[in-house]
């Protein structure tokens, strides 16, 4: 009988600590938020463990935990957190940038985020403001890519920096540092990260032609795209 309390004991604690088990949706969420976070590495947008990603489920934020390289993450190193921060999944530390994902979450109808290092977009961040419209798919982004104003990582300062970026856009960049984009699941979000990765080297490649300076659409030519994109594709 001692012995079997102990048992009892034992696996309470041990649920204790790692908080309650996943739900089904949540376990499917992690396995395709590991895949787009491996994905962020093999499209060349990331190096090492410098980027992280996020999804919510219901009210649970699931996030890529710090330090971890993505190809060792496995189903059992889900991490989430509630809304509030508190972690409610897992015992590995969430990435070091969940008050950022936490902002859009709080401030926006964004089901996934998707943070990066991508080396053109980084490079933009240093030299403007904001990315010169050099392409009518900076509509599909809700207009001209703001630049948030440079704060040191992890901090409350930076996500505030961010949010102020992103009002009215679903990507932006961060100075000195990176990008982050939303959306209303994984890959829409990896998919507009993608596509201010692309934007920011089209920029940079026809600004670097000497003596040359790139044609840049004007707000109201953006803005029609922007009007035309929302018949973009098969409609359902």
């Amino acid at each position: 009988m001692t012995e079997r309390r102990r048992e009892q004991r034992s696996g309470r604690d041990e649920r204790d600590e790692r908080g309650r088990s996943a739900l089904p949706e949540e376990a499917r969420a992690w396995d395709d938020l590991v895949v787009t976070a491996r994905r962020t590495v093999t499209d060349g947008l990331v190096v090492g463990t410098s980027g992280n990603v996020s999804v919510r489920v219901g009210d649970t934020v699931l996030v890529t935990p710090s330090g971890v390289p993505y190809d060792r993450l496995t189903p059992d190193d889900i991490t989430g957190v509630g809304l509030d921060g508190r972690q409610v999944l897992g015992t590995l530390v969430p990435t070091s940038e969940l008050p950022m994902h936490l902002a859009v979450y709080r401030s926006t109808g964004a089901r996934a985020v998707v943070h990066t290092h991508a080396v053109h977009a980084t490079a933009v961040s240093t030299l403007v403001p904001e990315l010169p419209p050099i392409h009518y798919m900076a509509a599909a982004l809700g207009g001209p890519v703001r630049v948030a104003p440079y704060a040191t990582y992890g901090t409350d300062e930076l996500a505030q920096n961010m949010l102020r970026a992103l009002a009215d856009r679903t990507a932006c960049l961060l100075q000195n540092h990176g990008t982050v984009a939303h959306g209303t699941g994984l890959s829409q979000a990896y998919d507009r990260t993608a596509q201010l990765e692309w934007m920011c080297r089209l920029w940079l490649t026809a600004s670097s032609v000497p003596g040359m300076s790139p044609n840049l659409l004007s707000l109201a030519q953006v803005e029609e795209a922007e009007e035309k994109l929302r018949g973009y594709g098969q409609q359902r």
